[in-house]
């Protein structure tokens, strides 16, 4: 309701015209769960507006926005995690977020920071990049087709991901890093490789072609073909059981450790563990509108 004044014989005039309708910000970031203390921490207002690009870690978050990146909700405010490199400040293209690390792309160069183990970026990564990706304990990235892979070498972190098959040495468009096993996208063929404990590496038939997304739960993997959700792997809390509404019209999948995220018509879904709040969507993202989706382990952050 909106007040006129009218000055017309003295008389006070109340002329009732439709309310409008709060712009709804554009690149505005949203999350819920936990994966920590995550979802507890409010959105820095840099992020509510003019982002164009998310990645949920494990409880820390990183945005872009005009080539910056934004991060919040680093546990510990002294960490290395915590020192933002004036290096990405500017000019970034991509962002993603790990547990003990992050990842930017800057003009092709891999620029990490957090634990430094986690951070001796391979001289092959520092030009040429065209993709990164990044899980607890290494990181994948894409250069001229070929994926490359770093992190901690130990053999009791170490499981087969960071040896790339010489299969996913050409030729791939997209990575995805699980906990332990890695996912390349070929000739809209998933390739696996690592960890099989729970027979993540698995991959049924039915992605062996045209997939055109992928993404890697802790221990179980999924991919995209035709807007159907294919999952396959650990299935206690059946991540990997695919519900009949994510079998069509899908446009985006991610994965947290376990549970999945996904785009449709706007919305998104989520099943299937919610011991952290992951499943918990709110209104406003209930309302539609989002274009991006991340997931933490233990969390999920979108953009819309």
């Amino acid at each position: 309701m909106q007040k006129l004044l009218g000055a017309t014989a003295a008389l006070l005039l109340f002329t009732a015209v439709p309310a409008a309708a709060a712009p709804v910000p554009v690149g505005e970031v949203l999350t819920w769960g936990t994966g920590g203390v995550s979802a507890r921490v409010p959105i820095p207002d840099e992020a509510k507006s003019g982002v164009t690009a998310i990645s949920a870690g494990w409880s820390q978050n990183l945005a872009l926005k005009d080539g910056q990146v934004i991060q919040w909700n680093v546990p510990e405010l002294e960490s290395e995690l915590a020192r933002v490199p004036v290096e990405v400040w500017d000019g970034v293209s991509a962002i993603a977020a790990g547990t003990y690390h992050n990842l930017a792309l800057k003009n092709g160069k891999v620029v990490c920071w957090g634990r430094w183990i986690e951070c001796k970026v391979p001289a092959e990564a520092t030009s040429g990049v065209t993709a990164i990706a990044v899980n607890q304990e290494y990181s994948l990235a894409l250069k001229n087709g070929g994926v490359l892979a770093w992190g901690w070498d130990h053999p009791n972190v170490n499981m087969g991901q960071l040896n790339v098959p010489e299969e996913a040495k050409s030729g791939v468009t997209a990575i995805a890093p699980g906990l332990r096993h890695a996912l390349a996208l070929k000739d809209g063929r998933v390739i696996a490789w690592g960890s099989n404990k729970h027979g993540q590496l698995n991959v049924p038939e039915e992605a062996q072609s045209g997939v055109t997304a992928i993404a890697a739960g802790a221990q179980h993997s999924v991919a995209l073909k035709n807007g159907k959700v294919i999952a396959w792997g650990w299935n206690l809390y059946e991540q990997s059981s695919v519900p009949t509404i994510a079998q069509s019209g899908v446009t985006a999948i991610a994965a947290g450790s376990q549970h999945n995220t996904v785009l449709k018509d706007g919305k998104v879904i989520v099943w299937n563990y919610n011991g952290q709040g992951q499943m918990n969507i709110p209104a406003t993202v209930k309302e539609g509108g989002i274009t991006q989706i991340s997931s933490g382990p233990y969390h999920n952050l979108v953009l819309r």
